[in-house]
């Protein structure tokens, strides 16, 4: 069956989510963050693009950019390409690490501009890993509020006020505020709860001890990881949690 077309956009504003291929993390700690957010960084200024948000979610990232010398997907495959290098090289694996096609939506006018980059930065509030906007690290939310690194802070300021000041003062309101914007979004699934993970490793693997997986042979130990996180769903942090086996030998099969 034929690929839908993607949809451009007359303004040259796309909301972009990426997410790991079989919903695996695509960011295992800090240094993955630091990373990609350079990579973004990188290719500004030879793809001419900026940078209006972004907020990096584990196993998903959300972008919102305005296309400049060259078109969306030779962006993307800059931006995705240069960071799976690195990232395989780092944890010794090969293959894919995105979804084969990341997902974009054109955003063409003011309001629903200011509407998608509240829902970039209320991400994590959403998914419940903080309770105050300000609290999470990966998210550009701060360069509006504090110091500028990445993001192109004018366009979306002067939308809300011509005056710096009051603008950023509307800009920490607006984001704050409680809504129920729905914007380009990944499919949401009930999180499997580290109970219901352990049964699932006990009876797949035919163990006793979810920290036996670590006594098998590599080649055994290897088709159960693989198994586990793309038949199960199980993510590499809970499979780590739970069997103590590291999570770069979890990362490879």
């Amino acid at each position: 069956m034929p690929r839908k077309a993607r949809r451009k956009s007359e303004s040259g504003i796309y909301h972009i989510m990426m997410r790991g291929i079989n919903r695996q993390s695509i960011f295992e700690d800090e240094e993955d963050c630091i990373k990609f957010i350079q990579t973004i960084k990188k290719y500004k200024e030879k793809s001419g693009y900026q940078v209006y948000a972004y907020c990096l979610m584990g196993n998903h990232a959300h972008v919102l950019l305005k296309i400049g010398k060259e078109p969306l997907e030779q962006v993307m495959r800059r931006i995705c390409g240069s960071y799976v290098y690195w990232y395989n090289n780092k944890y010794d694996r090969i293959g894919n690490l995105f979804q084969d096609r990341f997902k974009s939506e054109p955003v063409e006018d003011d309001k629903y501009l200011l509407t998608v980059q509240r829902y970039i930065h209320q991400n994590p509030i959403k998914a419940g890993l903080v309770t105050n906007i300000e609290e999470y690290k990966w998210s550009s939310y701060d360069e509006y509020v504090n110091k500028v690194d990445l993001i192109d802070i004018g366009f979306t300021l002067n939308i809300l006020n011509n005056d710096r000041k009051n603008a950023i003062e509307r800009f920490i309101q607006y984001n704050n505020e409680i809504n129920d914007d729905a914007c380009l979004d990944i499919e949401k699934r009930r999180r499997i709860t580290d109970e219901e993970a352990r049964t699932i490793i006990k009876k797949v693997c035919k163990i006793n001890h979810t920290s036996d997986l670590q006594n098998f042979d590599r080649c055994t130990r290897n088709t159960y990881l693989r198994k586990l996180k793309e038949k199960y769903k199980l993510s590499i942090r809970q499979i780590a949690r739970l069997t103590d086996i590291n999570r770069g030998i979890i990362l490879k099969p």
